[in-house]
């Protein structure tokens, strides 16, 4: 019956919406409560404490039931030694008990009970600032008809495009974040939020925010490779220099050996020489761990940019389905 009205009273906003429809058309979103409950954090926080509670009140259900069993069988068990009048008195307290417990049960978990009055409490609150934040973007996207995906209403499809879940968890986030802050934040926090609304409204301004970000992002990769590049030049520069240097000197104490002794000269030679061949290899060493290193961070550099390229690419394409969707789709 409920859903009968239901469909009666959106078949009435319609007809009265028709004068409306016919100079732009209706738009329609819907939110799953249930999915934002379960997004905020203080009613998943009161919602464990209440799910205690009910634990705790079945357990002591189930202890009561099994003292009242315990009653029975013993009294089934004692029942031909007792007589008549004790029998009676004892299912008297049975029968007592059966409707202490009756009345327990109905007291925490009954229609008007315990657990249905403080998840009421929990929920009213959060429901309010839902509502609120509904209303809000209702206003801000000038949308007509905002549905419960969770209520009694069946709704046999739902394209995700029209689901505004997020957008009300993410007003009521950026409420509790408000209250922490100074007017100063407040401020900055708020025009970031018009910003990213405004982004989010209009998938043509992100992607144009993300190709200006992507371009930024190549220019900085050309001039960090420029720099590498320059960097590597001067180091092969610098090795070139101290070989030369390293030469004229080792050239000039082998000229000064001959001048005393033949054999010294061999001798400091071939030291000279031993120790030569080593700093090279050492340098040839250094020299190409630096250019391993350096390619290393160029080719880890291209990789990110060419995943982020790619991502770019697919994100752009997603939105110009969407908006061609959203054309199609258009009454």
């Amino acid at each position: 019956m409920k859903k009968y009205i239901l469909l009666l009273l959106m078949v009435t906003l319609l007809v009265s919406y028709n004068a409306k429809a016919q100079t732009r058309g209706i738009k329609i979103g819907y939110i799953d409560m249930e999915y934002i409950l379960e997004k905020v954090p203080n009613y998943a926080e009161a919602k464990n404490q209440l799910e205690q509670k009910a634990e705790k009140w079945k357990k002591e259900i189930e202890t009561k039931k099994s003292e009242i069993a315990k009653l029975k069988e013993a009294l089934k068990i004692e029942k031909v030694l007792l007589t008549k009048e004790l029998i009676e008195e004892r299912e008297e307290e049975i029968a007592f008990q059966e409707n202490e417990l009756l009345e327990y049960n109905q007291k925490k978990f009954g229609p008007t009970g315990e657990l249905i009055v403080q998840k009421t409490v929990l929920v009213k609150p959060i429901q309010d600032q839902i509502f609120n934040a509904v209303q809000d973007i209702a206003e801000a996207k000038k949308i007509d008809f905002i549905f419960d995906k969770s209520s009694d209403l069946t709704m046999l499809f739902a394209a995700k495009k029209y689901d505004i879940s997020d957008r009300v968890v993410q007003m009521l986030t950026r409420a509790e974040k408000r209250e922490q802050m100074t007017n100063k934040q407040r401020k900055l926090e708020e025009e970031k939020e018009r910003k990213q609304d405004m982004i989010d409204d209009n998938p043509e301004i992100s992607d144009r925010q993300k190709l200006a970000e992507q371009r930024k992002a190549d220019r900085l990769k050309m001039v960090e490779d420029k720099k590498i590049a320059a960097e590597q030049k001067k180091a092969e520069a610098e090795a070139k220099r101290k070989q030369l240097l390293e030469d004229k000197l080792n050239k000039k104490n082998g000229t000064v050996s001959d001048k005393t002794n033949n054999d010294a000269t061999k001798e400091g030679s071939s030291n000279s020489d031993s120790t030569l061949v080593d700093k090279k290899a050492a340098a040839e060493e250094a020299r190409k761990k630096s250019i391993e290193d350096r390619q290393k961070v160029i080719e880890d550099r291209q990789k990110a940019s060419e995943e982020k390229r790619l991502k770019i690419i697919a994100d752009r394409e997603a939105a110009k389905k969407a908006k061609e969707d959203a054309k199609n789709n258009k009454p």
